[in-house]
């Protein structure tokens, strides 16, 4: 009887035993650290190729970026309606390069595409390193309902070593860093490079949406440089292969990045094709005495031996005085209306073409939260009527012929009480 009751009493202890060591596994394993739930740790996202500046400086080592970092990323997720564990829809990509006295222009442009835009958007501004803080105090200081339609990265212009000075005084300052692009954001697919004095008038998605039309040989898509041979530059000064029979403007570019990087490109260098990488020195090389306009003659170049792979969307996308200067001669334009205006030529900032200024400065000075036709659109149309002396002047009506479109509905997405 006795070993009975021993061995029920051994029974018993190992019971016990069991039972508080089942209990604090699931204690400890349910326990919130320094909060009320659950741990979470999140790791910003980090893209090959990045400086560290802006959104690449928010790690451990500066906390304070850090944190504004997580909560602009919470406020995204929160302004979706989804759970962060929720899956969020690809961004678009849209990237521009910024040097010298580029930085309120670049935020102009900003300004106009996340105004418009549906999709969220990821910025990639490369830019010289003493406007890397100017650009991330100006962007912070945006409000709320505007930040969560946009994250960003601060990159350092950054060039093949071995010739890193001869591609940065190619052209412009820095112009020719969009060519480097599929060699440095290496992890993103498909990117929309604009210069710096583009202005949006309708959504970056409408643009974006031309990847999907691209057949198998396709891998970047550009508007001409011109409509009419007889006035167009290329076909009455170039002294090197151009695309069609007018050139091609890179100041709106999109590209599938996948595909250049895994393409090889015919060339009248070698009679091998040779990856983009492969490609560049060497053409910069051989037409670098024939060259007027740097990097977008080289694209020229480049397409022209490879035109299939290119395509062709209209003017209204890269809507330049060119095409108003001498008279309207950009006809999809004239139907629909200018979806992309482009001041090349600095005329943002002088007086030769005050309708392409009356434009940037109603986007500029517009105030995020303010009623967007009250405070943007009708101002805009009464400094047009004073325009009305110049050719593009004349044609005013196409510049806010989207525009208002896009403005009502940004208007039904603005917050209300503001």
């Amino acid at each position: 009887m006795r070993r009975y009751i021993r061995a029920l009493m051994l029974c018993m202890v190992f019971a016990v035993f069991s039972g508080l060591y089942v209990y604090s596994k699931l204690f400890y394993s349910d326990a919130p650290v320094g909060g009320n739930g659950p741990k979470r740790s999140f790791i910003p996202p980090r893209v090959t190729g990045a400086s560290r500046g802006a959104v690449d400086k928010t790690g451990p080592q500066n906390t304070h970026w850090y944190n504004r970092y997580i909560m602009r990323q919470r406020g995204q997720l929160e302004a979706g309606g989804g759970s962060i564990q929720s899956t969020p829809e690809p961004p678009m990509h849209l990237a521009v390069v910024a040097c010298g006295e580029r930085l309120e222009e670049t935020l102009t442009m900003i300004k106009s595409a996340v105004l418009f835009s549906i999709k969220r958007l990821c910025l990639h501004i490369f830019a010289e390193d003493q406007l890397h803080a100017s650009f991330m105090e100006a962007l912070e200081s945006w409000p709320g309902f505007i930040r969560s339609r946009f994250n960003y990265t601060v990159y350092s212009i950054s060039f093949p070593s071995d010739n890193a000075a001869e591609w940065k005084k190619l052209f412009k300052p820095c112009a020719s860093q969009r060519l480097f692009l599929p060699l440095i954001l290496k992890d993103i697919d498909s990117i929309v490079y604009v210069d710096s004095d583009i202005l949006f008038l309708q959504p970056v998605d409408q643009l974006w949406a031309f990847l999907s039309r691209f057949n198998s040989s396709q891998l970047a898509a550009m508007a001409p440089e011109h409509e009419e041979p007889r006035i167009a530059w290329y076909s009455r000064f170039a002294r090197h292969p151009f695309y069609g029979t007018t050139g091609i403007n890179s100041g709106v570019m999109l590209m599938n990045m996948t595909k250049m990087r895994n393409t090889f490109f015919k060339n009248d260098m070698t009679s091998v094709g040779l990856r983009w990488e492969e490609l560049l020195m060497p053409l910069l090389q051989k037409y670098k005495l024939n060259i007027t306009w740097g990097d977008q003659d080289l694209l020229n170049i480049i397409f022209h031996h490879n035109p299939e792979m290119l395509l062709e969307f209209p003017c209204q996308w890269n809507y330049r005085p060119d095409h108003c200067i001498y008279g309207s001669n950009c006809a999809s334009a004239e139907e629909d209306g200018v979806y992309i205006m482009h001041g090349n030529r600095g005329v943002y900032h002088d007086h030769k073409q005050p309708a392409f200024r009356a434009v940037y400065e109603a986007i500029r000075k517009y105030s995020f939260g303010a009623d967007p036709v009250t405070s943007l659109l009708d101002p805009l149309e009464e400094e047009l009527l004073k325009t009305t002396h110049t050719y593009c002047g004349k044609s005013h009506a196409l510049f806010t012929k989207k525009l208002a479109h896009s403005l009502a509905n940004a208007n039904r997405k603005a917050p209300r009480g503001r």
